[in-house]
């Protein structure tokens, strides 16, 4: 049956006007190379007929496993403009959680290099994929450079529809379970529409710095930056000194960075302030910041932070914290620091109760969010999808409460939930007190069993450079600032804290081995 959702405007096709308007000014640029506007579009439509010339058609999985580099936008631009789906993989991924994305995406091509490509064949159980390779020599069929070079830079956009598949977005698995978040031509738009619309968006002039990976958070980024004129720079690697001293060289007005990457900035630069003068924004998300480490970045990068807070599955950012919310919250609320911000107008975000119903200011429930980026639904999943996405609004699993402002303050998530005694604890609770703490660079809170209490509350803590293990010292320092139920029981002392390949904290992974033996995690 043909789909009744309607035509919409290709993203692609808005790219390639912007890419008129800006043609000769810089788009993206690498320590590589840099391309223009033209240029970029040229190459997006030769690479979108090599493409077709390889056999591809309309909704056919495109995966993409390489580190940030401009192959990746040029292909972004090129599924958009052809209608395939792009099935991006980050680069830290494992070769098996790499076949395991080809195989279950059932991809019909893969791009990537030909090391890399030799991580994943022997994985893939029967599945062969085509390859393009951006090292193969020139005059093979599985080059990347030698295809496009037989390809005209001529293309006509396909026509799409609201409800077309666009994008399989594959969570970072801290669930242990693989799914793809299905992102449609309309979500994409929604997505693209909402960015453009915020105040606090990119200009002509603007030099975007992209560090995280952008097949994930980061390269959601990508088409609105190319739409508003702006220049994009893309990072390959976190190297806290190197990076500071590139983004103050080439003068980067705007970037965005998980919060782990701010703590790293903050220890390398000990203390010193306005390390980048050009910068105007630096926005953070994909997980939590503790009040206390935003104070600090405030103080150091001056006021330029802002905060996101969204999903795979909401295509882009539903509530935001601006920089002035941070400058009034650090001048006369400092707790509304640690809220992710409002809804914006084109979100409808409640918190509901287990049965669905609004709960009061104050109230904790389940973040449910609506509106036209919510996804499709889980990649061939049905069961998935019918636990989150109910009457098109997405259950995200995250627990929070709202003020009499409308300002979100996230608790923790459903899964996360220490119930010790009979209590409610949220391990961000918890984390939020002990980054408080002068020799505490990083936290992780988890539940642990206990015979007694059924769980207890656990931490790694990993210390700051010069500060000596003191369990005693912190157990004090928790008491006087947490009830005693929420005290953490159980204090390692850690090098570091075991983190996914998107950087977030493996909250998961650290907690498996105290349960191992106990049928459910839970006790």
């Amino acid at each position: 049956m043909p789909s009744l959702s309607p035509e919409i405007a290709n993203v692609g096709e808005l790219a390639s006007r912007a890419a008129r308007l800006h043609a000769r000014q810089i788009a993206v640029t690498t320590p590589q190379r840099a391309c223009t506007y033209e240029q970029l579009d040229r190459r997006a439509n030769r690479l979108a007929n090599a493409l077709r010339g390889l056999g591809l058609q309309r909704g056919d999985r495109v995966g993409v496993y390489l580190p940030n580099c401009i192959e990746i936008v040029e292909l972004e631009l090129a599924c958009y403009k052809a209608a395939l789906v792009k099935a991006p993989m980050n680069a830290r991924l494992a070769p098996i959680e790499v076949a395991e994305v080809i195989v279950n995406s059932d991809a019909t091509l893969i791009v990537t290099t030909a090391a890399r490509a030799e991580t994943f064949l022997p994985l893939l159980k029967g599945a062969a994929p085509k390859l393009l390779l951006l090292d193969a020599a020139e005059g093979t069929p599985a080059s990347y450079e030698g295809q496009l070079a037989l390809a005209s830079d001529a293309f006509s956009t396909e026509r799409v529809r609201a409800d077309e598949l666009a994008v399989l977005h594959y969570t970072s698995g801290s669930s242990g379970v693989l799914k793809a978040a299905m992102q449609t031509f309309g979500n994409r738009l929604a997505q693209l529409r909402k960015f453009l619309s915020r105040s606090e968006g990119l200009r002509p002039g603007d030099l975007l710095g992209l560090v995280g990976p952008i097949t994930h958070a980061s390269g959601m980024q990508i088409v609105p930056a190319l739409c508003s004129g702006a220049t994009i720079r893309l990072f390959t690697g976190f190297e806290p000194a190197r990076f500071l001293s590139d983004m103050k060289t080439e003068r980067v007005t705007h970037t965005f960075m998980v919060p782990t990457m701010i703590n790293m900035l903050l220890a390398e630069l000990q203390g010193r302030y306005r390390p980048l003068p050009d910068l105007q924004r630096l926005g953070y998300g994909a997980a939590p910041m503790a009040p206390a480490r935003i104070m600090q970045a405030m103080d150091v990068f001056g006021p330029v932070l802002s905060q996101g807070y969204g999903a795979g599955e909401t295509t882009s950012g539903v509530c935001g914290l601006s920089v002035e919310d941070h400058l009034f919250a650090r001048a006369a609320m400092p707790d509304r620091l640690a809220s992710c911000g409002r809804p914006f107008l084109e979100s409808v975000v409640e918190i509901v109760d287990d049965e669905g119903q609004l709960v009061a200011p104050g109230e904790v429930g389940e973040i449910v969010v609506g509106g036209e980026d919510i996804f499709a639904g889980y990649w061939r999943a049905p069961e998935l999808t019918a636990e989150v996405l109910k009457d098109g609004r997405y259950h995200t699993g995250d627990l929070a409460r709202a003020d009499d402002e409308g300002y979100i303050y996230i608790v923790d998530r459903k899964k996360d939930m220490v119930i010790s005694g009979g209590f409610n604890v949220y391990p961000s609770e918890v984390e939020a007190v002990l980054y408080q703490h002068a020799a505490v660079a990083e936290a992780c809170v988890f539940s642990v069993p206990d015979d007694k209490w059924g769980e207890a509350v656990a931490a790694h803590i990993v210390l700051r450079p010069g500060a000596s293990p003191d369990t005693a010292g912190l157990d004090d320092f928790c008491a006087a600032r947490l009830a005693g139920f929420k005290r953490p029981r159980r204090i390692e002392f850690v090098d570091s804290l075991l983190k996914n390949a998107n950087g977030k904290v493996a909250r998961k992974a650290i907690q498996t081995p105290y349960w191992a033996g106990h049928a459910r995690r839970v006790n």
